[in-house]
Parts: C-alpha cells; sequence; structure tokens
C-alpha cells in the first residue's frame, strides 16, 4: 500500500536526576558528597533511506519515543545515556510541524539524519554542588524533558520523469511497458489511485525512475477528481512526459487537454511550468487522424517535442526512451 501521508508523535528520552549521595567510608574521613549525574536522554532521529518508498510503517506506529537517560547513583557514578532512535524514512520525505505548519527538514539524500527531537541533559548530582563554604551540599537536579511534538510527514516521490495527463492517457500502460512495474490498468477513469514507481534499464545498465502521476484533470488544484493531493509529487520530477490520447475513443481534445493540464500545474505551482517537457501521442495504434494531426500541427507550431508511441504494440517505445535519455543527460544528472 502506497501511504504518502502520515503524522506522528515524536518523545524524545527525558534527562537521569542528579544523585544525593555521601560517602560513608572507614577510612575516608569527611568523605563529603558523591552524588553522580544523571544520563542525557535519547534523540529521535530520522535517516533518509532508499530501501523505503512508502509512508506506510508509520500507519501503524504513530509513537515514537527514544531511551531516557538513567538516573546518576553514589560514588560519583554517572547515569547512562539513553540509546538514539534512529527511524528510517523514505527519500522525498518532508518533516512538518504539524501545529504550526512549519516546514522543518526535506530528506533527499541517502544516510542523511537528522535529529528530529532532541534528549533533555541529566540533572547534576550534589558533587557538583561542593564548594569551599559548602562541604556537604543537599542540592540535586532534576532531569530536563527531552523534546516532545507532533510530525506530519509528506513524502513527495522522486524520480526522474513525471508521467502527466489525463486519466486513460495510457501512463499506467506505459509505465508497465518500460518497466517492471505492474500497476492495475483499466477502461475506466482513476484507475490508479496512488503514484507508481518503475525503474527504465538501458543496454549499459543504467536506469531512470519514472513516476506515474495519478489524478490530473481540469480543477485539480481546486479538489476536483483526486484533487491536488498527489500533484505535490511533481515537483521532484526532472523531466515531465505528457501523455495526450489521440485515439479515436479519446473524449478530450488533445491540445486543449495539453493546455488545461499545463494550467492544473502552473495554478498548484507556477514554477512547475518551467520544468522541462515531453509531448507524448499515446494509444496511436487506434488512432484518429484529425486528433493526430491537429496536435502534431500545434507541436510544430509550438516548437514542443512530440514522440509518438504504442503501448499496447510498443511502436514507437524506443524512440521515447532515447529521447528520455538524450534529455535527462543534457541535464548533466542523467543515467
Amino acid at each position: 500500500m502506497f501511504i504518502d501521508r502520515a503524522v506522528v508523535h515524536v518523545k524524545a528520552g527525558d534527562g537521569g536526576n542528579g544523585c544525593m549521595a555521601f560517602r560513608r567510608e572507614k577510612f575516608v574521613p569527611r568523605g563529603g558528597p558523591s552524588g553522580g549525574d544523571g544520563g542525557k536522554g535519547g534523540d529521535v532521529v530520522f535517516r533518509g533511506s532508499k530501501h523505503l518508498n512508502t509512508l506506510q510503517p508509520f500507519k501503524f506506529k504513530q509513537h515514537l519515543r527514544a531511551e531516557r537517560g538513567a538516573h546518576g547513583t553514589g560514588s560519583n557514578r554517572h547515569g547512562k545515556s539513553g540509546e538514539n532512535l534512529v527511524v528510517d524514512v523514505p527519500l522525498g520525505t518532508v518533516v512538518i510541524d504539524h501545529e504550526s505548519g512549519e516546514e522543518l527538514f526535506d530528506i533527499k539524500e541517502e544516510g542523511r539524519e537528522v535529529i528530529i527531537a532532541r534528549g533533555g541533559d541529566g540533572g547534576r548530582g550534589n558533587a557538583r554542588f561542593k564548594t569551599s563554604v559548602n562541604q556537604a551540599p543537599r542540592r540535586v537536579e532534576p532531569g530536563w524533558p527531552g523534546d516532545e511534538k507532533d510530525l506530519r510527514l509528506e513524502l513527495k516521490v522522486l524520480a526522474d520523469v513525471g508521467l502527466i495527463g489525463y486519466p486513460n492517457a495510457g501512463k499506467s500502460t506505459l509505465i508497465s511497458a518500460l518497466s517492471d512495474a505492474r500497476p492495475k490498468i483499466a477502461d475506466y477513469p482513476f484507475t490508479t489511485l496512488s503514484p507508481q514507481l518503475g525503474v527504465v534499464a538501458f543496454e549499459d545498465y543504467s536506469t531512470l525512475v519514472v513516476a506515474d502521476i495519478p489524478g490530473l484533470i481540469e480543477g485539480a488544484h481546486d479538489g476536483t477528481g483526486l484533487g491536488h493531493h498527489f500533484l505535490r509529487h511533481v515537483e521532484r520530477c526532472k523531466l515531465l512526459v505528457h501523455l495526450v490520447d489521440v485515439s479515436d475513443l479519446g473524449e478530450n481534445d488533445p491540445v486543449e487537454a495539453y493546455l488545461k493540464i499545463n494550467r492544473e500545474l502552473a495554478l498548484f505551482d507556477v514554477d512547475l511550468t518551467d520544468k522541462p517537457q515531453l509531448a507524448v501521442a499515446s494509444k496511436i495504434d487506434a488512432a484518429d487522424p484529425n486528433r493526430l494531426s491537429a496536435l502534431e500541427e500545434w507541436c510544430s507550431r509550438e516548437k514542443i517535442t512530440l514522440v509518438k508511441i504504442s503501448s499496447a504494440t510498443g511502436k514507437g517505445l524506443l524512440e521515447l526512451k532515447r529521447a528520455l535519455r538524450s534529455i535527462i543527460t543534457g541535464m548533466g544528472d542523467g543515467p
């Protein structure tokens, strides 16, 4: 199950209390105070992991608590510090303060560790308060409480290529044809209810990650269809591949469909319109000549690269893979 939002409660460990003790040894005259300090509480740490691609673990474990520090003891023995709680999260996880809405961290690098909640310091034992005028202090400190907060986690998938377009434009069929991904495919709208990731492999064993972004129709930014819930996943894609259905069963005018989806992207985040786009005419094995020619003429006039494919027959898929590789490589960050 793909889950890209979760709310968790994190609690760092409290510090241990300082100890009040005095030495009572036979051959140590006037032994004095010997209370040790409490140990520091453990931190709650998030660590980026490429082996995760969903926030599903947090659906079942919503309370994250680190170990508290041990109390100090006599003979100047300090308490043991609490163990840190290290929690793996998928790359692309954004950590947000649930109460204020402030974005705290954006975890995009493998192995990156961020301290989400800091453990409390241990309290000082009475040995710390000994002075020349106070040889037998009876003062100690309690441990400091660890941080405690509610956090909202939002996952923005990290992909090289994002597939966008109206429902039933052929995005799921395309990603299954290009990779080993096996999304649900059916002839009704909104079959895909969550982003699907696929890995496109090339002859030299290099790869590209492709994401099928569901739910984009006119009004998506305002809650229509699946709403803007998945639009944020587009933000992390380097290249947007815009699929347009040119078959004789297509319901939308190809050019108008292309423009409407781009308007939705701009209404959600104007910066998305600056991302490189590649237009793809899908289902050309059942193409309506008038719809296809209208899209070809418009793309030529607007100087937009157009690739024609049929995921069912495989026609044009090699050309599409080459185009994807060329564009991503041209960005200086490709396979």
